[in-house]
């Protein structure tokens, strides 16, 4: 079994910054894709940022400029850092993985529990 757990969301005015946590854990193989998405009310899940296993990262447009995704291997974890937030970033910010388990299924996608980020004045 595989869990993800976040944290490091809260309460930030606009022009603030957090950081994001999450760490894998339980019958870990290997990891090929460690990554950040987010669901703010009455929207679509979208992704926020994505790091693989050989470096390469991928950022949705929300967060191109402001965030930066980072990883530590051997932890198992991915950090997210988050500049410049903006109301707008306000949302249920979700880790996801894409592993690969030393039981039965191997091929895993899971998802963590969320975290919020309110940007507010």
């Amino acid at each position: 079994q595989v869990q993800l757990v976040e944290s490091g969301g809260g309460f930030v005015q606009p022009g603030g910054s957090l950081r994001l946590y999450c760490t894998a854990s339980g019958s870990i193989l290997s990891i090929n894709t460690m990554g950040w998405y987010r669901q703010a009310p009455g929207k679509q899940r979208e992704l926020v940022a994505r790091l693989t296993s050989g470096g390469s990262t991928n950022y949705g447009d929300s967060a191109k400029g402001r965030f930066v995704i980072s990883r530590d291997t051997a932890k198992n974890t991915v950090y997210l850092q988050m500049n410049s937030l903006k109301p707008e970033d306000t949302a249920v910010y979700y880790c996801n993985a894409d592993l690969v388990a030393t039981t039965l299924p191997r091929d895993l996608e899971v998802w963590g529990q969320g975290t919020l980020v309110t940007v507010s004045s």
